[in-house]
């Protein structure tokens, strides 16, 4: 479509009826767009199966405008930006459910035990799969729960945890890269220290020995298992922050979280396309603009008048 044509529609287009908006966004911060965003995300659990490890983790859109459940993270390259808690696969990162996080209501308390809720919200549906999750996440009642639906879970733990044995958050007395472990029925308590001072604790019911790596740093297997899972909502980050530019130049947020899903369902239909390109993700990303724009352009009355134009045609 025309430059003029795309104007129009952005801002005339409209997802909900802004007569009945006021009484429906008094209940629901996201009533402006409440039915879109769930017509998109009841599709992604449908068009691919999770593998055997998926991570739970919070994702920041970045985004500084008006809007009342804006969250401010400092630990966040963007700081500002909307909050969204994402499941994705290990392998591929794709965000296999998506929640946006609008805030504790109008004047209720703060809520307890969020990180469970989320967890158990997050991975309904699935079964044999390990989850992956940070302290803000892991608690031993959650993997409880989580072992009732035949799933597993491996993550950090914060040290207030009334669950943890004593000696596991006694630092003084031990040598560095030394690792101490506790066993529960179905659960595994780790405490590894990398350095003199600082102590790394894990819980797991996927792990039931206190195996080892056999590197320098004799990290238990615990953590090595953890390391290689838990950066896959991070990843999902990078993906779309690093998106391969086309000929119109770097891609909005979120037409890349679009494509990157595209280019990861595509490539499990067709593994063999392309495969020893290093950079298939571009090549995908080529061939879907160009089939995109081929079609309109064949249809319009006028050949493209500018120079830049003309050559893309």
């Amino acid at each position: 479509m025309t430059y003029t044509k795309f104007r129009l529609m952005n801002t005339t287009l409209r997802f909900d009826d802004k007569l009945m908006r006021p009484s429906r966004h008094r209940e629901d911060k996201l009533a402006p767009i409440r039915s879109l965003w769930e017509k998109w995300t009841h599709r992604l659990p449908m068009l691919c199966n999770p593998g055997e490890d998926v991570c739970v983790d919070e994702q920041l859109v970045p985004f500084r405008g008006r809007c009342k459940f804006r969250q401010y993270i400092p630990s966040k390259p963007a700081k500002y930006g909307l909050k969204i808690w994402v499941t994705a696969d290990v392998e591929t990162s794709y965000a296999w459910r998506c929640q946006i996080y609008t805030g504790k209501a109008a004047g209720s308390a703060a809520e307890v035990g969020q990180g469970k809720r989320v967890v158990l919200e997050m991975t309904e549906g699935l079964q044999g799969i390990t989850v992956t999750c940070d302290h803000f996440f892991t608690s031993y009642a959650l993997v409880q729960e989580l072992l009732k639906r035949k799933v597993a879970l491996v993550g950090t733990i914060r040290r207030n945890k009334p669950e943890l044995p004593s000696k596991l958050l006694q630092v003084r007395q031990r040598a560095a890269l030394s690792s101490l472990f506790g066993f529960t029925k179905n659960t595994t308590a780790m405490s590894y220290i990398p350095k003199r001072g600082r102590n790394v604790l894990l819980l797991s019911s996927k792990h039931r020995d206190p195996a080892v790596t056999e590197e320098e740093k004799r990290k238990p297997v615990i953590i090595a298992d953890y390391n290689h899972c838990k950066g896959a909502v991070d990843n999902l980050d990078k993906l779309q922050e690093d998106d391969p530019s086309v000929a119109t130049g770097p891609l909005p947020q979120h037409d890349r979280c679009l494509c990157l899903h595209a280019f990861v369902l595509f490539t499990a239909v067709d593994p063999s396309w392309k495969q020893a390109k290093s950079f298939r993700r571009r090549l995908f990303l080529e061939e879907l603009g160009r089939s995109l724009v081929s079609a309109k352009i064949m249809r319009r009355k006028h050949p493209p008048r500018t120079p830049a134009a003309v050559t893309i045609v």
